[in-house]
C-alpha cells in the first residue's frame, strides 16, 4: 500500500534561501503526523508543498502514490485548515461549510445535509444560520475544520490551526482533534511550533531545523531519546551535559541529555544504590509551577536544572543540595 504522503529528497529553494533541503519521509495512511520546529525552519513549506500552494525546486512528492508536483490544488485530495478561519463573513455557518462542495457542483439538498452533518461532527449542531461574527474564536475554528472535511478529503493538513485560540480552549480542541482524527481515520498532517501540541497529539512527530528533518519517530522516542543538542533543547527542556561532566558521572564521552524530571533529591548522607549517580550544588533559583518546583543548581560550573514534585520539601537559594539519577537516563548525542 502506497505512503498517504511520500516526500523523495524534496527541496524548495526561494532564491538563496532554501526553505526545504533534500528532505524525504513518508507518512503512511490514517496517521496522525506532526511537523515541528522553530519558525523557518521548513515545515510550513512542507505542509504548502503537499497542498499545492508551492511546487518543489527538486525532488518527487507523490500522494497515494500519484505523483503531485505540477498538481494545482484543486486536483489534489486534500485541504487545508489555517490559522485565521479564512471564513466567509458574509455566508452563514452552514454556506461557508457548503462551500465547497457548491464550486463541485454538488446539488443544493446534498451539500446542505452535508454541512449539517460536518457541523454535528464538530459539536456545531443548530449553529448552520449563524454568521461567523457570532461565534467565537474556537467555535470558529470548529466551522472551518468542518468546511475542510465536509470534501471528505483522504489527507487534512493543519496549518497551525490552534494557535489564535487560548490555552484552556487550546487544550480541550487538541483532545477534540484527536478523538476526530481516530473516528474518522483520515490522515492528519499538523503543523506547529508548540512541541507540548505535537507530543500530545500525534502518532509521529517529524522535527524540522534550517529545512532539514533532524530527527523523526514517536512522541516518546523523541522525547526520550533526542539524537542532537537542538532536538533535546527545542523539545522539552532538558540538561545538555558536556562529555567530561557525563562520562564523570555515569555517561559517556559525549554530549549528554538529562531530563529535569529523570532527577530527585538525595539525602546529604544518603548512600546510593547501584547504577545512579549523584552531584552536589548549591542552588541558583528556585520556581514554583504549580505541580512541580523547578531548581536550577550550580555544580562547578555545570548548571543542572531538576524538577521536582511540588511541596516536596522546602528549598532556599543559596542552600547546598545533593542531585540523583539512574544512569540509564542520560542519552548520548550526536556533537552537532
Amino acid at each position: 500500500m502506497p505512503a498517504a504522503v511520500s516526500f523523495q529528497h524534496v527541496s524548495r529553494h526561494f532564491g538563496q534561501v532554501k526553505a526545504v533541503d533534500d528532505v524525504s519521509l513518508d507518512i503512511a495512511e490514517g496517521e496522525f503526523f506532526a511537523m515541528l520546529g522553530p519558525s523557518g525552519s521548513g515545515k510550513t513549506t512542507c505542509l504548502r508543498l503537499i497542498a499545492g500552494f508551492e511546487q518543489p525546486t527538486s525532488g518527487h512528492i507523490e500522494i497515494f502514490g500519484e505523483t503531485a508536483e505540477g498538481l494545482p490544488p484543486y486536483k489534489r485530495n486534500v485541504n487545508t485548515v489555517f490559522q485565521d478561519y479564512a471564513l466567509f463573513p458574509h455566508m452563514t455557518v452552514g454556506e461557508n461549510v457548503a462551500y465547497g462542495l457548491m464550486i463541485k457542483g454538488v446539488a443544493r439538498a446534498e451539500r446542505e445535509a452535508k454541512a449539517l452533518e460536518a457541523l454535528a461532527m464538530v459539536k456545531l449542531k443548530g449553529f448552520d444560520q449563524r454568521r461567523p461574527s457570532q461565534l467565537s474564536g474556537g467555535q470558529r475554528q470548529r466551522v472551518a475544520l468542518a468546511r475542510a472535511l465536509v470534501n471528505q478529503p483522504k489527507v487534512l493538513l493543519l496549518d497551525e490551526p490552534l494557535g489564535a485560540l487560548d490555552l484552556k480552549l487550546r487544550e480541550q480542541m487538541q483532545e477534540e482533534l484527536k478523538a476526530l482524527q481516530k473516528q474518522l481515520g483520515i490522515t492528519f498532517v499538523f503543523v506547529t511550533h508548540d512541541q507540548g501540541e505535537a507530543l500530545s497529539m500525534a502518532n509521529r512527530v517529524a522535527i524540522f531545523n534550517e529545512g532539514r528533518i533532524v530527527q523523526a519517530g514517536s512522541p516518546a522516542d523523541v522525547y526520550e531519546r533526542p539524537r542532537s543538542r537542538f532536538v533535546a533543547d527545542f523539545v522539552g527542556s532538558s540538561n545538555v551535559l558536556p562529555p567530561d561532566f557525563a562520562a564523570a558521572h555515569g555517561g559517556t564521552l559525549a554530549w549528554t541529555s538529562l531530563r529535569p524530571e529523570k532527577i530527585r533529591l538525595a539525602g546529604g548522607h544518603e548512600t546510593l544504590p547501584s547504577g545512579q549517580f549523584g552531584v552536589t550544588g548549591r542552588v541558583a533559583s528556585v520556581n514554583y509551577q504549580g505541580a512541580v518546583t523547578r531548581i536550577a543548581v550550580d555544580v562547578n560550573g555545570t548548571r543542572i536544572a531538576a524538577a521536582l514534585p511540588a511541596g516536596m520539601t522546602a528549598i532556599q537559594e543559596g542552600e547546598t543540595v545533593t542531585l540523583a539519577w539512574d544512569a540509564d537516563n542520560l542519552v548520548a548525542m550526536d556533537a552537532a
